[in-house]
This record gives C-alpha cells, sequence and structure tokens, in this order.
C-alpha cells in the first residue's frame, strides 16, 4: 500500500507521538530499601544488544552477575547497588533512579527507561531530575517516581539491616525515612552522598508533584545499571519538547518605510501628535516489588 505526500504528512504528527513514550503529570515520593531492584530479573523486557538487566549487588555492595539471584529481602543474596544513588550535575538538574509506576504501562515498557522530571511545586520547583526506572511497586499509583533516596524510608521490605545494619525499621521513618541532613552523618560511606544530596540540591523537598516525558537515557545512568532498553535509541533527547506541544515560529522581520521629513520654516514649529495607543488582545510509586 503507497501513501501520497500529502497523507504521509497528515500522519506524522502520529507517528512521533509513538515514538515519543510517556509523558504528563505525576507524584514523586522516596525510599531506599536495599532489596534487589524489579528490574534486574531477566526477561521483563527487551534489552539493547549487549545490555543486560539492572545491576544488583551482593551483602558486600559488589557486582552480583547472576541475575536469577532471588532478593536479600526474601532470603536471597541479592540487593540494590549504592550507587544507584541519586546526584547533581548542576544547580538546576540532578541524575538518578526510581521506582515507577506509568499509568497504561508495564514493567515491559518502563523498566529502564529514563524519564525527565520537571519538579512543579516545593522548594525545587522549576528544576529537573533525569531518572531511569529501575524498580515497580504494587503500591505505586499511576504516573508515581519512587525516588531512590538514601534514608528515604524502607516501606515494606527492609535489606537495610542485613547490608549495612541499619535499625530494624530502616533509617528514621519506615515511610518517609530521616528527619534532618545530621541524620546522614552515620550513614555507611557508601551512601552518605545520596543522603546529603536530599538536603543539598533537593533542599529537603517532600514528595513534590512534576511533569514528566519519557527520554533518551542519558550514558551516566546507564553506565551504573549496565541496563539499556531496545527502543531508547527513539526516545526523544532530553530538554526536547514533548510531542504535541505547540510549536513557536520566530516572525519575520518587518520592513518598516520611514516617514518623509517635511521641512519647516525655522520661524513655524512644528506640531507632532501622539496617537492613541490601542489595546492589544489575544486569546490566547512508595515500596518496590521484591
Amino acid at each position: 500500500m503507497q501513501f501520497s505526500t500529502k497523507t504521509l504528512v497528515a500522519l506524522l504528527p502520529y507517528f512521533l507521538q509513538a515514538n515519543a513514550g510517556a509523558s504528563g503529570t505525576g507524584t514523586t515520593t522516596r525510599y531506599w530499601d536495599c532489596c534487589k531492584p524489579s528490574c534486574a530479573w531477566p526477561g521483563k523486557f527487551n534489552l539493547a544488544a549487549g545490555s543486560n538487566p539492572v545491576q544488583m549487588c551482593d551483602i558486600k555492595d559488589q557486582p552480583l552477575m547472576d541475575s536469577n539471584a532471588a532478593s536479600g529481602c526474601a532470603g536471597g543474596q541479592a540487593y540494590q547497588c549504592s550507587n544507584e544513588s541519586p546526584w547533581a550535575v548542576d544547580d538546576n538538574l540532578a541524575y538518578g533512579y526510581a521506582a515507577v509506576n506509568i499509568a497504561g504501562g508495564s514493567e515491559a515498557s518502563w523498566c529502564c527507561a529514563c524519564y525527565e522530571l520537571t519538579f512543579t511545586s516545593g522548594a525545587v520547583a522549576g528544576k529537573k531530575m533525569i531518572v531511569q526506572a529501575t524498580n515497580t511497586g504494587s503500591d505505586l499509583s499511576g504516573n508515581q517516581f519512587d525516588i531512590s533516596i538514601p534514608g528515604g524510608g524502607v516501606g515494606i521490605f527492609n535489606g537495610c539491616t542485613n547490608m549495612f545494619g541499619a535499625p530494624s525499621s530502616g533509617w528514621g521513618q519506615q515511610y518517609g525515612g530521616i528527619a534532618s541532613r545530621s541524620s546522614c552523618d552515620g550513614f555507611p560511606a557508601a551512601l552518605k552522598d545520596g543522603c546529603y544530596w536530599r538536603y543539598d540540591w533537593f533542599m529537603g523537598a517532600d514528595n513534590p508533584s512534576v511533569s514528566f516525558k519519557q527520554v533518551a537515557c542519558p550514558a551516566a545512568l546507564t553506565a551504573k545499571t549496565g541496563c539499556a532498553r531496545a527502543d531508547d535509541s527513539g526516545a526523544p533527547a532530553a530538554g526536547s519538547p514533548p510531542a504535541g506541544a505547540p510549536t513557536h515560529a520566530t516572525p519575520s522581520p518587518v520592513a518598516v518605510t520611514p516617514y518623509p521629513v517635511v521641512s519647516s520654516p525655522a520661524a513655524q514649529p512644528t506640531t507632532i501628535s501622539t496617537p492613541t495607543p490601542v489595546a492589544s488582545t489575544s486569546s490566547s510509586v512508595y515500596t518496590p516489588v521484591v
């Protein structure tokens, strides 16, 4: 079947939308339970050539290569690696990881995908964070991003007591975690920077709302997880407008024709009338599954 050029042009926005991935508005929460991430299990989604499910670690925080190893939160030996903590790229951009639930999707569509979050409330409003989805949770609602932050609360499952000697309910409250930056001082060295990030770059924000869109994963994120989706190269680059967003054409400059200069007799003053201005109108996700 062949389509005319006119038909192809008309269908182009639909093709772009199909390749654009998920976007919309959502919520955030935080957690750090030390359990094996759900996206570390094999066979859940299509991987890029040479890629693997999310990297996991053993109880000593060393890479564990057997993707079928059971979670440390279920009596196994696989845990979340400490390097999946968030970090600041600059004052307005951060990278990190999250347990995710995207409305209308599944782990097959979001595991190891990356999302650019623009915070829309709280102290971090206007800042951006790109997260890679490494996990999910049975109690996450649609379009929820449960950001992995050391000291963010263990939720239902707690592998941090086994892995790092944390209290039986994790550091701080079971849900929400610690309440002050100084509490990070006593954390394991591998988790301190991620814990401090919450109070420094993230400014202690408490579950801010976001707008989000799927983007191609930055190499800095996939380098730590070792995970890249087969369809990641088709996602838009971070910073590009979402599919369907209106584009504003730059108006062409309008040539201005100067009024002719009229000579007046020296003795006769010239009166310049000021035109009356015309009013312008225009219409213008919490606990991961182990």
